[in-house]
């Protein structure tokens, strides 16, 4: 039970009764409801125990295809608001025993089976199929006879709160609804008392802050919170990611390990609410797999969680690739359009101090730092007469001033998005604002990009134009391989996460046809390439076609292998063109690829892009071209810290001919 502030003889009378609420905690038969999901994988149960002074706990249990995921987890919000008066009479005091003394007055049962279509994804149709559960409860009524309203609930009772369970064959998801009162009442939400308690054994693939690096722990000992996703290894061979859906305007939950119960995990939240009813919390959402692959092919659920897209002209956001523009000077940026052309990428960015120093309040967002060679007028009809949009870096500082003033002078300026930087997660107040700015950036056709710690949490699929964000230890820290063979299983769950590849720089930790992977591996609408690189680097090398012809979003996606911060292999298909990337960490490994997800009794063109020390180019990367077919395997033999990219293209006659067939040995 959580601590309350209560009259002294009050709490005298709790501590008389402690005895009793320990050995009295016996279920309560008739709150006992389960779910399923639709594949019948999933269980879901919820129950009440009595405790003590009619005070009744709300709990949970989940299991996946019968093996336990998991074990009695309490639910429940905490709220300050003169809670506790009905029950032991006593008026204005505060409590947080909010849900721990509701009653279970009713239980609606639906069911949904459709599908829609984003305006971008990794794959093009994503399925809409769930059982849902909505548990409805009252707390303390007034005494006296009451007549229930249409919906079900006692008129005369304050407080009211449905708790909302889905269940789709990708995952379960769990919210609080406080449905509108008649007394005007806010709610002053605390904290929540959600919690997630794993069998034993359990490990977790712990990352203190969104763009931090990870240690796989035990549920024990941890110094501090952790970030959502969260992936976690179970001893049954089970892999869960708990994550958050549709968290536009509460504040930001992380999980931090209970301090009385263990093996379990406490939703903690960033800071306090205060909400007006009817409100609904964000999603706690479970993912459970037995192939760790599972998890990133599932990954869309966080997605339909989420309204439906409330943009209706969606003709102007356009995916695609992107380079930095290093110099930030008229002529580097002329030559980054050059390149973008010739290298088939869609748009340059002008990135940080090019209106001056972002981190000064006094710093004007609306004209071109005065030690700057730039005129971006002049920039973006340059860069659209031949196909390429400007996207330029805003820190938050100067949107918070001069957002209004801003998005309309990008549009007259002909930018095509705004990169936002340095942005503040969490509070709710900061929340709500990086997603109402998101939305008038819609109003003005602006493409988004936000940076630094912001997470994803399915807001793309309502407002499109939010194409990708950061939220991730990228390039620019230049992780090893074990930490990108970690991303695709936690960070990439959320949604787009922007890497920003590198290519030719020197500090890469990371072999270069691993880069060219990360391309297919990582997903991103808005894919930055060559982010330390200039057009100059590029002299010749042939594997750059994978760069060329790779792209940023896809028709369906396949992981076809792979194992947490050890190795991966993601194929992706664009029309009846397929992009496979393969990356392995820091130990060589030898993996061998079925090529069984192509289109059956079609014969197709292989431009295999494997590490080779015997190339003599300054990147080492040997270009294969084979016919093979859906009865193929691409056996891959990569250096440590190394990868693989493929194309896979429908192969003409012509090609067919002169081309060899892959043999069943081929070692690449």
């Amino acid at each position: 039970m959580k601590m309350c502030v209560l009259k002294k003889s009050a709490v005298v009378f709790l501590f008389m009764l402690l005895p009793f609420a320990v050995f009295s905690q016996v279920m309560i038969k008739q709150t006992e409801q389960k779910l399923m999901s639709p594949d019948g994988a999933y269980k879901f149960t919820f129950y009440q125990k009595q405790l003590a002074f009619d005070i009744k706990q709300m709990y949970y249990t989940l299991s996946y295809k019968g093996k336990m995921v998991m074990k009695e987890s309490e639910l429940g919000v905490l709220i300050e608001n003169q809670l506790f008066e009905s029950a032991l009479a006593i008026p204005n005091d505060t409590c947080h025993l909010w849900c721990e003394s509701l009653s279970l007055i009713g239980a609606d049962r639906s069911s949904v089976d459709t599908s829609w279509k984003p305006i971008y994804g990794e794959r093009n149709i994503i399925t809409d199929k769930y059982n849902q559960l909505t548990l409805k409860f009252e707390k303390f009524g007034n005494g006296g006879t009451t007549t229930a309203s249409q919906d079900g609930y006692d008129k005369r009772r304050s407080y009211r709160m449905d708790v909302i369970v889905r269940i789709y064959n990708e995952g379960m998801a769990l919210r609080y609804f406080f449905p509108e009162t008649d007394n005007g009442l806010f709610l002053h939400i605390t904290g929540e008392q959600t919690q997630f308690s794993f069998p034993e054994n359990t490990f977790a693939y712990y990352e203190r802050w969104a763009q931090g690096p990870y240690s796989l722990l035990p549920l024990k000992n941890w110094k501090d919170e952790c970030e959502r996703p969260l992936t976690l290894k179970l001893s049954n061979g089970l892999t869960v990611a708990l994550a958050e859906a549709e968290m536009v305007d509460y504040t930001r939950m992380k999980f931090r390990l209970s301090t009385t119960k263990s093996n379990t995990l406490q939703a903690s939240l960033y800071d306090k609410v205060d909400i007006i009813p009817p409100y609904s919390t964000p999603w706690r959402v479970i993912m459970v797999a037995e192939r760790p692959g599972d998890l990133i092919e599932h990954n869309s659920i966080l997605l339909t969680l989420n309204p439906a897209n409330k943009i209706e002209d969606t003709s102007w956001i356009k995916p695609g690739k992107i380079i930095r523009v290093a110099k930030a000077t008229q002529e580097d940026a002329k030559k980054c359009v050059d390149f973008a052309v010739s290298r088939g990428l869609q748009y340059i960015h002008l990135d940080a101090g090019w209106y001056g120093p972002e981190m000064k309040m006094s710093t004007d967002a609306t004209m071109v730092s005065k030690t700057k060679d730039l005129n971006i007028s002049e920039l973006t009809a340059y860069a659209a007469s031949k196909g390429i949009g400007v996207f330029v870096y805003v820190n938050q500082r100067a949107l918070v001033q001069q957002l209004d003033t801003l998005l309309p002078l990008y549009k007259r300026w002909g930018l095509k998005g705004i990169k936002f930087g340095f942005v503040q997660v969490g509070s709710n107040r900061w929340t709500i604002w990086m997603h109402e700015a998101v939305k008038k950036c819609a109003q003005y056709g602006l493409m988004v990009d936000i940076h630094d710690e912001y997470r994803p949490t399915g807001f793309s699929r309502t407002y499109p134009n939010l194409m990708t964000q950061e939220g991730i230890r990228g390039n620019e820290e230049m992780p090893d391989a074990v930490h990108n063979t970690t991303l695709p299983f936690t960070r990439f769950l959320a949604g787009a996460g922007d890497y920003t590849i590198c290519y030719y720089n020197n500090r890469i930790k990371n072999t270069h046809a691993h880069q060219l992977a990360l391309s297919v591996v990582y997903y991103s609408p808005l894919q930055f390439l060559y982010w330390y690189d200039q057009p100059s680097a590029y002299t010749g090398e042939p594997e750059i076609a994978f760069f060329d012809q790779v792209r940023t979003v896809w028709d369906d996606t396949k992981v076809l292998n792979g194992e947490i911060g050890e190795y991966i292999t993601t194929a992706r298909r664009s029309g009846d063109e397929w992009f496979v990337g393969s990356i392995t960490n820091t130990a060589a490994r030898k993996l061998s690829i079925p090529l069984s997800f192509l289109e059956k009794g079609k014969k197709y063109m292989a431009s295999i892009y494997t590490d080779d020390d015997a190339i003599k180019t300054k990147t080492r990367v040997r270009v294969s071209n084979y016919i093979v077919n859906g009865d193929n395997f691409l056996n891959l033999s990569m250096k440590a810290s190394g990868g693989a990219a493929i194309h896979l293209v429908p192969a003409s006659a012509e090609q067919i001919k002169k081309l060899p067939q892959l043999k069943k040995n081929s070692q690449f």
